[in-house]
């Protein structure tokens, strides 16, 4: 199975740098293209593909290769930057912690991480930590614009409990300039993950920042 320019490990032990945003996965004899990245989207894709099939639904070969290739859901491992790699991802559980960990490793082998990180009061932080901790370089713990979010000191203390080296962004605007600023200078990559609220506003911050330097540049 080949995602992007390389195969997995799982099946051909070599690995290389991401060359675009794109899986390919062969169920059957049909050569199918998914604009997402990470393992678990081809194995949840896959079994979309099942399950199509076994609807007996009367859908092309043709319209099926297009239906995929042309799926958006953003924030699932989108890469906006490839040097220093820019990633936006909507992790805000254990598992989803587990498969950003993983996909991270994949595509980025041994590369330190900065995490963008805000979460919900009823999530469990803990657990997303013990996942990626071994990737962090540093976490910057921010909050998001909604009544659910949980204030960063109190995410600051569980990461204290949990060794992860952090300190406080806030706005999230702030958050990311501080990533940026640290990746610039080492190339770890910049994630934003831990609550889609989060993600979201990192996004419009980084399209914001990106409008202007090109205004600038024009």
């Amino acid at each position: 199975m080949a995602i992007g320019s390389w195969q997995l490990s799982t099946v051909s032990g070599q690995r290389s740098a991401v060359s675009n945003q794109l899986s390919t996965f062969q169920p059957s004899t049909l050569n199918l293209q998914l604009p997402l990245l990470g393992l678990h989207q081809v194995e949840n894709a896959a079994i979309a593909y099942a399950a199509l099939k076994a609807s007996g639904l009367n859908i092309s070969d043709a319209a099926i290769q297009k239906g995929f290739a042309e799926v958006k859901w953003p924030a699932r491992f989108e890469v906006a930057r490839r040097e220093p790699p820019v990633i936006f991802d909507s992790a805000h559980n254990q598992d989803s912690f587990e498969k950003l960990t993983r996909t991270l490793e994949d595509y980025f082998p041994g590369r330190p991480v900065y995490l963008i990180f805000g979460a919900s009061e009823d999530k469990n932080i803990p657990g997303m930590f013990a996942e990626i901790a071994p990737k962090l370089k540093l976490l910057l713990v921010t909050k998001a614009n909604h009544p659910r979010a949980l204030e960063p000191e109190k995410i600051q203390e569980l990461a204290r409990q949990a060794k992860v080296p952090n300190e406080a962004a806030v706005p999230v605007e702030a958050a990311l300039a501080r990533a940026l600023e640290m990746s610039e200078k080492d190339g770890s990559i910049v994630l934003s993950a831990g609550s889609m609220f989060v993600t979201a506003e990192v996004m419009a911050a980084w399209n914001k920042r990106e409008s202007e330097i090109g205004n600038r540049e024009s």
